[in-house]
């Protein structure tokens, strides 16, 4: 890019605080009506309540405000190229959004959008749109490089589907070539494609998985999402709750994330989730306990009550092998149940040399905002923590 294409977009950065959310949500109206066989790939509920609008807008202004300096983002880049490739995203689609994008631009700011200005956009995409398609090109390449690995959708099989709670059920997913699984790391997820009747529209997700690998089956546990305070019912987690049962065939990705345990550290590790969040935990600690290595973790836990408290029974095994365990409930926290009352204050649960922990959180925005601030607050080193936000049901 020229030093002036530059100068062009950043000085839109003013226009994209005010009126970021209305351009994206414009442009994703326009693409979708202009390539209707999209609405497979992006999420339809995040298009109804403007979540998905909104993140990218959030996008769009940092890349604006970093234009001078775009490598401030690679961990952004990488994170959002994960969650490309487990969707199949490829490099072919990336003009169909920089078209609909540059017009959306010119339509929505008319007079404001000088022929310069465009083109310094055009310019400004092109160059984030190559370091995405590199980016995925070599996650692609390393999942087919891996034994067993593939690319695109997987035809599985439920071979079991087992009740973790009131709202949390687990499936056990298996090749329907019968072949043997790629080692992936705990912590990563994979995306399921189903198709819901109600939309006439394959709809995917993100999903942890929530077991140690190993060659047989993935397992996925999924919330029950639903319907509250003006936010529709999860749309995919109720299909998969309702609708999919022991022995029906459904889509997958390959397992994808960079939120994964960081093997090459001898810290002792916490790990911290709220709700759902629940799920990457379980194949951490269920890897960790494989190695025989549960003795110097911390596992805390927060749910709203007993009845949607998942895998309490096996992070109690977990704690007689030497993991310490700690439950906090919203409501119904007992000696019975061995929960406390949430929410907590970290300094009451953690050891004096926290700050020389690894620190894992995964579960709801709010939750994750409160005790990540409090664990900075509390002197813990940025590169001592990693984190994972939930949305409805699974991955944010």
């Amino acid at each position: 890019m020229k030093e002036s294409q530059k100068s062009l977009v950043l000085a839109t950065v003013p226009v994209l605080r005010e009126s970021g959310v209305a351009l994206t949500t414009y442009f994703y109206q326009r693409m979708l009506k202009h390539n209707p066989e999209l609405k497979n790939v992006f999420n339809q509920s995040h298009q109804k309540t403007g979540n998905q609008p909104q993140a990218l807008a959030m996008a769009v202004l940092a890349y604006a405000e970093n234009i001078h300096d775009p490598s401030v983002l690679l961990s952004v880049v990488e994170r959002i190229a994960h969650k490309h490739t487990s969707l199949g995203i490829r490099a072919e689609q990336y003009g169909i959004v920089g078209k609909h994008l540059l017009a959306s631009i010119k339509e929505v700011l008319g007079d404001a959008a000088s022929d310069e200005l465009i083109d310094a956009w055009a310019a400004a995409y092109q160059q984030l749109a190559d370091l995405f398609i590199d980016v995925e090109s070599k996650l692609y390449q390393a999942s087919v490089e891996k034994a067993q690995g593939w690319t695109g959708w997987r035809p599985f099989r439920v071979r079991r589907k087992v009740a973790e709670s009131e709202e949390i059920t687990s499936f056990y997913l298996e090749p329907t070539d019968g072949g043997t699984l790629p080692v992936f790391k705990p912590g990563q997820y994979i995306s399921v494609r189903v198709f819901v009747k109600e939309t006439g529209l394959y709809q995917p997700r993100q999903y942890s998985l929530s077991q140690a690998p190993n060659e047989e089956t993935l397992r996925i546990s999924i919330k029950k999402e639903s319907a509250a305070d003006h936010k529709p019912a999860g749309l995919v987690s109720n299909h998969m709750h309702g609708e999919i049962q022991q022995g029906d065939v459904i889509e997958v990705s390959a397992p994808y994330g960079e939120f994964v345990l960081n093997e090459q550290s001898e810290r002792p590790i916490v790990l911290l989730s709220g709700g759902v969040g629940i799920t990457p935990m379980m194949a951490m600690s269920s890897y960790l306990n494989k190695k025989d290595a549960l003795g110097s973790v911390h596992f805390i836990h927060s749910a709203r009550n007993p009845q949607v408290h998942a895998f309490k029974s096996v992070t109690d095994e977990f704690a007689e092998k030497g993991m310490k365990v700690s439950y906090f409930y919203d409501h119904g926290a007992n000696q019975d149940n061995g929960a406390q009352q949430a929410p907590f204050d970290l300094t009451h649960v953690l050891p004096q040399d926290f700050t020389q922990a690894d620190y894992y959180l995964c579960g709801p925005m709010a939750f994750m905002s409160h005790y990540m601030t409090q664990l900075r607050q509390l002197g813990v080193s940025e590169t001592q923590i990693y984190a994972e936000a939930f949305g409805s049901g699974g991955v944010a």
